[in-house]
């Protein structure tokens, strides 16, 4: 027989398969294709000795990704480099560098303890006639494990835990740290909708080049880095695995800086918590759940988010007349819009070390203050702010910071001269920076300096201005206190008189009554 003749006979075949295969989907009752397909199954695995597992991109929850098969796309990502010929690139970091990973539907090999298994990434459109308000994502992806049968104990076992961790670990050293926002929960649940925005973090402060005494600096460095490998000493003293920090100090000391050099030492990503854009504790504590490990989460200027006393003042209203002129639609969205927010005291200290405050584990939480006496010694007691870090004005070592970053000096002859005047004045690590930028490419140094010390001495003169202003007002206000409490003491050295008089002109009338 021909090759040609054998090839029609096999189309014919294979037609004749697929048309009784449909016919058979088709018409075919449910309950015996139940009883057809089991047996199927059956009869495959007879003959077919591989076993396969399947990872869906997506978990049970509403659009959340699967941490497994993130860890897997990792892991893959280093092999089919080697073994791939479709690959799809993503960039990573500063977008300098990428990463490979392979394309749809095509395999990858991958051996471990001389066993080898294959992966395939399968996509596969989905197809919805019913209309959706909120509909899903037309793709779904999965990752499809194939291997032999007789090696189910160790690919099931040792091989996934050591893909998941691997994949894990590369995970970490390529993603990029990310700088996230709370959204308006009215935002939430539209379609793509999530509770947090974000933006590539790429803040470049390190604790190298932050403006603060050396010994501080270490302080903190040794605290964080205890802090990152604390996992089991937390879990044996059964507190959840965080750690507050209260930032305070005045305005231009560094504090965003701080943050910003923090997760940069711990590679983690920032949730900036904007308080005022909560509506009441329950979104408080649904935020929480959504930030992950390894992040830090941030209330700047915490003083002046939220009055958490309770005693919150009623704002006034607005013009009847202005109301009546707008449209009622509009006027209900803004009305809703302008509600202030109901986050209280006790649900923002249940944020902070409540029972929610556990889920997730390895986060910071970080307070900035300027005021740091305004706020409820039950907020940042030790426990819940375990570490209060004061940034203070600019030193004369954290100058030398400065100094080194901004014109590459380690040693000056008005170095001495600036040390004293950072001992009679204060200024801040911002102010003395911007003093020490060089304003155009061809000055130098010593300008640099010179317009440090001449901004020093001016702010040293303002401040004995201001010092010599206060005196003269406390002591114009001591003496007219003197004056008052002098003539108080006349009008009542009056009265008394006056009183004397009276009594004495009374009891001369009384006499001359008697003589009478």
């Amino acid at each position: 027989m021909r090759i040609g003749e054998m090839g029609a006979q096999l189309g014919s075949v294979i037609a004749s398969v697929m048309f009784v295969y449909t016919i058979f989907r088709q018409y075919l009752p449910p309950q015996f294709r139940y009883y057809v397909d089991k047996y199927r199954h059956k009869l495959v695995k007879l003959f077919y000795p591989y076993i396969q597992i399947i990872f869906d991109e997506n978990t049970n929850e509403f659009r959340r990704r699967s941490e497994v098969y993130s860890a897997i796309q990792s892991y893959l990502s280093t092999k089919s480099s080697t073994n791939a010929r479709r690959l799809k690139a993503h960039d990573v970091k500063d977008s300098k560098s990428v990463v490979l990973a392979i394309d749809d539907h095509e395999e990858v090999t991958d051996e471990f303890q001389g066993i080898k298994v294959s992966w395939v990434l399968v996509k596969r459109e989905t197809r919805q006639t019913s209309f959706s308000f909120y509909p899903q994502s037309d793709e779904k992806q999965h990752y499809k494990l194939t291997f032999h049968r007789r090696h189910r104990n160790v690919v099931t076992g040792a091989y996934l835990a050591h893909v998941i961790k691997e994949g894990k670990a590369i995970t970490v050293g390529n993603r990029q740290r990310k700088l996230n926002v709370n959204n308006p929960s009215q935002n939430w649940y539209t379609y793509r909708g999530t509770m947090w925005s974000h933006v590539v973090f790429e803040h470049p402060a390190t604790f190298e080049t932050l403006a603060l005494h050396p010994k501080k600096k270490e302080e903190i460095v040794n605290d964080l880095i205890k802090f990152s490998k604390g996992k089991e000493y937390y879990a044996k003293i059964g507190k959840a695995w965080k750690r507050g920090y209260l930032l305070y100090g005045p305005p231009g000391t560094g504090k965003s800086t701080m943050i910003a050099a923090m997760s940069n030492l711990m590679n983690y990503d920032v949730y900036d918590l904007e308080l005022t854009t909560v509506k009441d504790n329950t979104e408080l504590r649904k935020l929480l759940i959504d930030t992950p490990s390894k992040s830090i989460i941030v209330i700047e200027d915490i003083d002046c988010s939220l009055d958490l006393t309770g005693q919150r003042k009623k704002k006034k209203e607005k013009d009847e007349e202005d109301n009546e002129e707008k449209d009622p639609v509009k006027k209900k969205m803004e009305k809703e819009e302008s509600q202030p927010s109901k986050v209280t005291l006790s649900g923002l200290l249940n944020f902070i070390d409540g029972i929610w405050s556990a889920c997730g584990g390895e986060r910071l939480i970080v307070f900035t203050t300027n005021y740091v006496d305004k706020l409820d010694p039950a907020l940042i007691r030790r426990g819940r702010m375990d570490k209060h870090i004061e940034l203070s004005y600019c030193c004369y070592e954290a100058f030398k910071v400065l100094a080194r970053n901004y014109l590459d000096l380690e040693s000056h002859e008005l170095f001495e001269t600036i040390e004293r005047l950072l001992g009679e004045t204060n200024m801040t690590p911002a102010d003395v920076a911007e003093n020490l930028m060089p304003n155009s490419v061809t000055e130098e140094a010593d300008s640099c300096l010179k317009n440090l010390i001449e901004a020093i001495e001016t702010a040293k003169e303002e401040a004995r201005k201001k010092a010599e202003e206060e005196e003269a007002s406390k002591k114009a206000e001591e003496e007219a206190k003197l004056k008052a409490e002098k003539e108080e003491e006349e009008k009542e050295k009056e009265k008394e008189q006056s009183a004397k008089d009276k009594v004495k002109c009374n009891g001369t009338s009384a006499k001359e009554g008697d003589v009478k």
